[in-house]
């Protein structure tokens, strides 16, 4: 196996460490339109840098038959889903991302129904990769990623019927000295908080409500206890149902009231817009701004503290017929990963679930074509091998 992984920020970096540590791969490239970033993430012998344009489909495709690439790791954000995608499939290569193509609300009622949706555009693709017999593992992060993994895990292993699958996310991480400091790229972070959420209902199909609407206490395991979650577009709404029989699936986020309000007002004043304007004699997109003026997530371990779980809660029927309710998650405790591999535990935590995928492919424990989610796969190999990385998964019943 040769690995490109594209983009050497907070993610792409975890992810060289965590597979510097295994040997399921012969070359992993790391590129990124910084060159000094992506040497700072070669780990040994094994591992090479080098510059790539993500926006530039056909310079993916040069890079990777360069280096005979066979599996490309899209670690860059939303926006460059596409190009990176439709490199890989240019030059044979098997393709894995953690967040998938972007969405566009509809046009008249955003808060109702569906427009574009996540992943839209690369399962409108999926013959072309079919018939190129090419693999695109799409929404392998953490969440998503390893929460989907999580909802075929219950049905295939818990429940006899699933009434709601509801991914939900939180966290008690503090970041000494700054006041606002998102733990992860604040440009997607901005994307998939303001645009509508999306909810499934088997009877009603795909369908959105307003930004931060039913918020809800959860009360998280180790340690972190009850934080508001409230509903937030992700992409696993868009990906369980086309694999797992469940009535209801939806996806709430414990944002805080603090961070929704800095939110909602970047909104206000439209600093969430990505469409450039006009300062002076420069062009620039306003939510670059931001992104620019606040710390890079990837900087912020050593002066983060707490712990963040990511987990699905699915209700329903247990195999047995009687009324369930389990909460399958994962911790990752901060000092833990920064001390373990110096990575902050968020992207920590999105980064380790690509690497384990690309390790069951390597082995062919795993394998397909299409565009296919991870719920498409046999969970139980994947969380064995969670636990062999170092990283056990949980269970509670509610």
């Amino acid at each position: 196996m040769r690995v490109l992984v594209v983009g050497a920020g907070g993610v792409g970096s975890a992810a060289a460490g965590i597979a510097a540590r295994h040997d399921f791969f012969e070359r992993f490239v790391i590129a990124d339109y910084d060159p000094a970033r992506a040497a700072r993430a070669v780990r040994d012998d094994r591992f090479v840098a080098a510059r790539l344009d993500a926006s530039q489909a056909d310079a993916v495709t040069a890079l990777c038959r360069e280096h005979d690439i066979t599996h490309v790791l899209n670690a860059v954000d939303p926006r460059f889903v596409m190009p990176v995608f439709e490199g890989a499939l240019a030059a044979g290569a098997d393709y894995l991302d953690m967040a998938m193509s972007l969405s566009q609300p509809h046009p008249d009622l955003p808060y109702a129904q569906t427009g574009v949706k996540l992943g839209d555009q690369q399962f409108a693709a999926a013959p072309d990769w079919e018939k190129a017999e090419r693999l695109a593992l799409v929404g392998i992060g953490v969440e998503p990623g390893l929460s989907d993994i999580f909802a075929r895990y219950a049905a295939d292993h818990l429940f006899s019927r699933i009434d709601e699958a509801g991914v939900r996310d939180g966290a008690n991480l503090s970041v000494k000295g700054y006041d606002f400091a998102p733990s992860f790229s604040v440009w997607t972070t901005i994307e998939e908080c303001l645009n509508p959420p999306v909810i499934w209902e088997k009877d009603r199909g795909w369908y959105t409500t307003e930004p931060f609407a039913e918020p809800e206490m959860f009360d998280f395991p180790g340690g972190i206890g009850p934080v508001e979650c409230v509903h937030v577009e992700h992409e696993e709404v868009l990906l369980i149902p086309r694999w797992v029989d469940a009535r209801k699936v939806t996806f709430k986020y414990g944002l805080g009231s603090e961070f929704i309000d800095v939110l909602k007002t970047l909104r206000k004043l439209g600093l969430d817009r990505t469409t450039p304007v006009r300062v002076g004699d420069q062009t620039v997109s306003p939510r670059d701004v931001v992104a620019a003026v606040l710390p890079d997530p990837a900087t912020l371990g050593s002066k983060m503290t707490g712990k963040t779980c990511a987990g699905t809660l699915v209700t329903g029927l247990g195999k047995d017929g009687a009324p369930r309710e389990v909460y399958l998650y994962h911790l990752v405790d901060n000092e833990w990963s920064m001390a373990e591999y110096g990575a902050q535990a968020v992207v920590w935590q999105t980064a380790v679930n690509p690497i384990i995928a690309l390790d069951l492919l390597a082995s062919g424990t795993w394998s397909g074509t299409g565009v296919l989610g991870p719920e498409a796969f046999d969970p139980v190999p994947f969380l064995d091998k969670l636990i062999e990385y170092g990283a056990p998964w949980g269970m509670r019943e509610q």
